[in-house]
């Protein structure tokens, strides 16, 4: 499914759209999946609309007990693609986040990266970000700071919403915050495009990566970021990490026991050994 060139280019930049990688009859059954989702949250879905109207919609780890969701990540090509990517005969799925952007949203995504809030160290971590409509910059297509995640350093996680983040931890990170992209876009070069359902974005967990608003009035922005690790990751129970919040941290229990051990638990699955 994935040529050489497109890893390497991987490698280079953080970050790849792959074309027509997930068969129309996975985009059908996960859109009827995600809306009935949205019509019934549940206990870890977040609202992240902010001022400015319209609905930016998260949740998360809905493969723990929606079959739909268990079945998209499981049984789709997203661990093998995940897994070449990485160049790890060895996948485990770390989780899955659901992030919707309905016409009229004014939230953008703030420029991060992703692996400050997670609790998980090494170099094979990647995300595939699924949309299930057509992604343009008008309605909310990722944006990603070519090269970051080369750049050596880990930046201080953003809030997504208007709520502030929870864990208070973020001073004991010391992590310095992340440069104002948008204030100098011309200092930087960038991996964007439009997707239409069936592409997928490829990231690694450093690179730095952003999204507008919905500005569009009729078009949704319905996508799945669905996030794998390979065989030389680990975990870490870094300051600020997610478990540590009072959102998610009943789910420790089902996480590895102790820091440095392999991802390997109930929590985080391997799927390709």
């Amino acid at each position: 499914m994935i040529s050489e060139d497109q890893i390497q280019q991987f490698e280079r930049d953080g970050a790849i759209i792959l074309r027509d990688v997930i068969g129309a009859h996975w985009i059908d059954r996960m859109r009827t999946a995600i809306d009935k989702v949205m019509a019934d949250p549940g206990g870890l879905s977040s609202n992240m609309t902010g001022e400015g109207g319209g609905r930016f919609y998260g949740d998360f780890f809905l493969w723990r007990h929606n079959p739909e969701f268990r079945k998209f990540i499981f049984e789709s090509p997203l661990a093998g693609l995940a897994g070449e990517m990485m160049r790890s005969k060895k996948v485990n799925f770390f989780y899955e986040q659901l992030l919707v952007k309905e016409p009229g949203t004014a939230a953008v995504t703030p420029w991060h990266q992703d692996l400050p809030y997670w609790c998980v160290g090494g170099w094979q971590v990647v995300s595939v970000w699924v949309p299930f409509d057509r992604a343009t910059p008008d309605n909310g297509v990722v944006t990603y700071v070519k090269g970051s995640h080369k750049w050596g350093k880990l930046y201080r996680p953003k809030s997504f919403g208007p709520q502030p983040r929870n864990n208070g931890e973020d001073d004991e990170a010391g992590l310095e915050e992340a440069p104002d992209i948008d204030a100098r876009p011309q200092d930087f070069e960038f991996v964007t495009g439009i997707l239409e359902p069936g592409d997928v974005f490829v990231h690694h967990a450093r690179t730095l990566h952003g999204a507008p608003g919905n500005a569009t009035a009729d078009q949704r922005r319905r996508a799945l970021a669905t996030r794998w690790t390979g065989s030389d990751a680990y975990f870490e129970d870094r300051p600020g990490n997610f478990l540590r919040g009072n959102k998610f941290g009943w789910l420790r229990e089902f996480a590895p026991a102790a820091p440095g051990e392999p991802m390997d638990s109930d929590l985080f699955p391997v799927v390709i050994q």
